[in-house]
């Protein structure tokens, strides 16, 4: 736990902030670079539900689109007392972008398990399939 207790926090601190509109399902996210800076995510709904984005989506893009490329993990949480699992959205973004991290799913309590990219998304599509 106390490698990640920052991590953690933060996932839980950036719940707080969602806006989820419609299905009052309150989400949020932490990605931690390998430089250990620490960017927060969380759901934000829209009337037309497809617009909608996931906390862990918020998170890597607000990294990504700050110059980070290089992760070590994510913890995702959310108002339940199982825990939270990203949406297959959200596994195909964390493959793509972050690679094989750490990927902990948090409960209510701040409990955690700890799960690999490829553990949530096994056989996952990839750019080694785009290219010949």
């Amino acid at each position: 736990m106390e490698k990640y207790k920052k991590l953690i926090e933060a996932a839980i601190k950036a719940k707080s902030k969602a806006l989820p509109t419609y299905s009052n399902f309150f989400v949020g996210a932490a990605l931690l670079t390998n430089d250990d800076k620490i960017y927060t995510g969380c759901n934000i709904e829209s009337s037309s539900y497809s617009l909608t984005i996931c906390a862990e989506r918020t998170a890597i893009f607000k990294a990504i689109s700050e110059g980070e490329r290089k992760f070590k993990a994510i913890a995702i949480t959310g108002d339940t007392d199982d825990y939270i699992s990203p949406c297959g959205a959200c596994r195909q973004i964390i493959s793509d972008l972050c690679g094989e991290i750490d990927v902990l799913l948090v409960n209510s309590k701040g409990d955690f398990i700890t799960n690999k990219t490829s553990g949530l998304l096994p056989f996952a599509f990839g750019d080694d399939i785009l290219r010949p």
